[in-house]
């Protein structure tokens, strides 16, 4: 079959064109557009997801330009959120960008319709607002890949996809299978780190909200985790093309 040119051509050789009109039609969700969730955002607009929506409460400050794909110093002080669906709509004016300026936990889940997804990215810190997004993707049938600790890391190479069960080293991903096995969640795929975490230097950055402290983060690699995790929603949406 004659591939046409288009801006997805390169990929369309690869999945071929049933698979990109099929991607076309997909509606992904992401909770968290920060340094992991930005970049799984922009590789799914450059892939041709055809409906994006984005949740996130938070605007761009000056810390997240060393590893935030939206955060520029044009985007400081946008939401996040916004800023995300300007980048996305200069890659693929034809995507559909729904944006939610909305902090994800369980007081809020009911604002959410998991029903209309066809994959959804979990890229938030807070644990709590983690189990209740997998608890209600479940829930839903709808496939959810989580993102596990990717602050206080160095090594971009540690990453791997696995199921939350068979994670070992990393210090979220314990307390996420404590938590989902009490709350009877059988499987849950995920990307982690088998790096331990380092422990930064002190910081006179205010914690964020839900967290503890100020982690340390590289430019590589909660990107590498974000891009692991787009490559993961397109292969599943797209294997019944191979």
């Amino acid at each position: 079959m004659e591939i046409f040119m288009s801006q997805f051509s390169r990929t369309e050789l690869l999945y071929g064109h049933e698979a990109m009109e099929d991607l076309a039609g997909r509606r992904v969700a992401v909770f968290g557009v920060g340094g992991v969730g930005g970049y799984a955002v922009e590789a799914l607009a450059r892939s041709g997801i055809g409906t994006l929506d984005l949740f996130d409460n938070d605007t761009v400050c000056l810390s997240n330009l060393n590893r935030q794909i939206i955060a520029t110093h044009q985007t400081i002080g946008m939401y996040k959120v916004d800023a995300a669906k300007e980048r996305i709509l200069s890659i693929n004016p034809n995507a559909s960008v729904f944006t939610h300026k909305l902090f994800f936990m369980p007081d809020t889940a009911d604002q959410v319709d998991f029903s209309v997804f066809d994959y959804v990215i979990d890229a938030i810190d807070t644990v709590t607002g983690k189990i209740e997004l997998v608890m209600r993707a479940t829930a839903a049938g709808v496939p959810i890949i989580s993102s596990m600790g990717a602050g206080n890391k160095k090594n971009a190479s540690a990453f791997e996809v696995t199921d939350i069960y068979k994670t070992s080293v990393c210090p979220l991903a314990k307390v996420m299978r404590k938590e989902l096995k009490a709350r009877g969640i059988r499987h849950l795929k995920v990307v982690y780190s088998k790096e331990l975490p380092l422990k930064p230097l002190e910081s006179s950055e205010a914690p964020q909200q839900g967290r503890r402290s100020t982690p340390g983060s590289t430019a590589f690699v909660p990107s590498v985790a974000g891009l692991i995790i787009a490559g993961e929603v397109i292969n599943d949406l797209t294997a019944r093309f191979v």
